[in-house]
């Protein structure tokens, strides 16, 4: 079973296409878990219409408003029953064949992460017809250069790894990518695009001067690297994001 994440906050909406495209997987043994954080919409009006019809989704809540979407996530995956945790906010989508590619290359020995290519789409679901895309095979080295897993695409193998947490700190995802590979596994890429990413305009990681500072503080204090390695893998990540720019 593959247990997918997703944290809702003030998400109704968009939550309905989200949660339909997991039902329309063509891989069907899923389970969604759903963590309301303190949503004050609609939010889990919808889910629990949802869930009146389909008994493989699950509703949560926290106490109260986070902040960040590690809490949620935590959640979900203490709660989760799959082998395999898979994360989806409440405003993307996956495509229907996702999960069919990716849960066969965890045959691979080494792979404990799979991954793949995703499409940027306005807030108003309209493509913005560019295709994010990434090496076919990360390790921890190269991950250290910038995170090149999209979080809607990833997706981790609990009988290799456990259960693998996030920390509540910006780039929470990342780190936990990194924490993975760190174990001398590698995550793969299925070379294909199966999701869409809505970006919104209030995003906070679109700021570029923040997410620079907490690239930095995972690499210097979560991950505890000396100043010249800081140094050097925070070049690697500004030059790749300067030719992401230029494109």
């Amino acid at each position: 079973m593959v247990s997918i994440i997703m944290p809702c906050h003030n998400g109704a909406s968009f939550i309905a296409d989200s949660i339909r495209s997991v039902q329309n997987q063509t891989y069907t043994d899923w389970e969604l878990i759903i963590v309301d954080d303190a949503s004050t919409d609609e939010s889990v009006r919808i889910v629990e219409k949802f869930i009146t019809n389909d008994k493989r989704i699950k509703l949560f809540h926290t106490t109260q408003s986070s902040k960040l979407p590690a809490t949620p996530r935590n959640i979900g995956i203490e709660a989760a029953c799959g082998r395999y945790i898979a994360f989806l906010d409440c405003d993307d989508e996956w495509l229907p064949t996702k999960l069919e590619h990716q849960i066969p290359i965890f045959d691979m020995r080494n792979v404990a992460v799979v991954f793949s290519y995703y499409c940027k789409m306005k807030s108003d679901g309209s493509l913005q017809n560019r295709i994010i895309t990434s090496p076919m095979l990360v390790d921890y080295q190269y991950l250290l250069k910038g995170d090149c897993i999209g979080n809607l695409t990833g997706i981790y193998d609990t009988q290799k790894v456990g259960k693998v947490y996030q920390k509540e700190i910006h780039h929470e995802d990342y780190l936990m990518w990194l924490t993975i590979l760190k174990e001398k596994f590698y995550a793969m890429n299925t070379n294909t695009c199966e999701a869409f990413y809505r970006v919104q305009k209030k995003s906070v990681s679109g700021n570029k001067f923040l997410t620079m500072q907490w690239h930095w503080h995972i690499l210097r204090h979560e991950l505890n690297l000396s100043l010249l390695s800081c140094i050097k893998y925070f070049i690697f990540y500004a030059f790749k994001g300067l030719l992401k720019k230029l494109r």
